[in-house]
């Protein structure tokens, strides 16, 4: 599978937007990150910024198919959307 640039930043914005409807969630990003509400607003059109809202939403399954299910997307593509955005960011070399 495969995304282009405009595709990972669109899905992207969906998962931040899911992201704030989602009252239990909201917070433990906001926490987790260290982002105010103000900054999601700012940050919406940050490819990094982006990349690591759907990396936060790959962290549990639950949330990847709770979302993607909402999306009618397949559950691998939030991940292929933050590697998209992220590119070599994303890199682990351990």
């Amino acid at each position: 599978m495969s995304l282009t640039e405009d595709a990972a930043e669109t899905l992207a914005l969906k998962a931040l937007a899911w992201l704030v409807t989602n009252d239990e969630l909201l917070p433990v990003f906001l926490g987790s990150t260290g982002a105010s509400v103000d900054d999601l607003k700012t940050l919406a059109g940050d490819h990094s910024f982006l990349g690591s809202v759907l990396e936060f939403i790959t962290m549990d399954d639950a949330w990847v198919v709770s979302f993607c299910d909402v999306h009618q997307v397949a559950y691998e593509t939030p991940m292929v959307a933050a590697q998209v955005l992220l590119g070599t960011a994303r890199m682990h070399w351990t």
